[in-house]
């Protein structure tokens, strides 16, 4: 074996383990900087619209981390793939806004928590989308992208749609003033699409792992 194959084969070996424990160290800072924003702001324990669109912004931020965690484990799991530096950076622009997007929990800060949520969404399916295509070019892989073709814009119309519906509340909540039904109904969306992402994760990883039919 020569010294680039040398090379290809470790990192696609050492890869999946950097990856999670760079990930898991931000994901468990996300998890305790939104703990310690539960617990020092009291006016979460009043029965106020502020408390109410505050534990949907937790709960949705909560899904946020969780989500983003599932991608990750789930992609290293299914897939071997020869890296690049996107996959150690992207990881660290997602941490930078998780920490931005519980920062912005809050009444008055609500449309910036919309706005970083969509910047979210969008990267981290940019991220998921890079890491497929070097992963289809893997030929340890042939057994599920041979029956997946490759994606085209079409299929990220979803993607596009979600993101310029969280774009779309943030700017109208900065517009409106916080009106407190609209703030509702985005939240209610919003976990509701990260919720549905959830169950396309599962969807995918149990399509990896069933086992092939057999042999006729």
């Amino acid at each position: 074996m020569n010294n680039g194959n040398s090379i290809r084969a470790r990192s696609r070996t050492h890869m999946p383990m950097v990856l999670l424990t760079l990930l898991s160290i931000l994901q468990a800072l996300a998890l305790e900087l939104l703990w310690s924003y539960v617990t020092d702001h009291p006016y979460l324990l009043q029965v106020t619209w502020a408390a109410a669109l505050g534990w949907l912004q937790v709960i949705a931020t909560l899904l946020g981390i969780l989500l983003i965690w599932l991608l990750y484990s789930s992609m290293t799991m299914r897939f071997s793939w020869v890296p690049s530096t996107s996959d150690s950076l992207l990881p660290f622009a997602i941490g930078i806004l998780e920490f931005a997007m519980i920062a912005q929990i809050g009444i008055d800060s609500l449309w910036r928590w919309f706005i970083v949520l969509g910047l979210i969404f969008g990267i981290a399916t940019w991220a998921m989308q890079l890491i497929m295509r070097r992963a289809r070019l893997d030929g340890e892989n042939d057994d599920f992208f041979s029956k997946l073709r490759p994606a085209n814009v079409r299929d990220f119309y979803p993607t596009i749609a979600v993101v310029l519906m969280l774009f779309g509340f943030g700017i109208g909540l900065r517009i409106s003033g916080h009106q407190n039904a609209i703030a509702l109904l985005g939240l209610l969306l919003a976990i509701g699409a990260l919720g549905y992402q959830m169950y396309l994760s599962h969807h995918h990883w149990v399509r990896s792992v069933e086992p092939a039919p057999p042999a006729v």
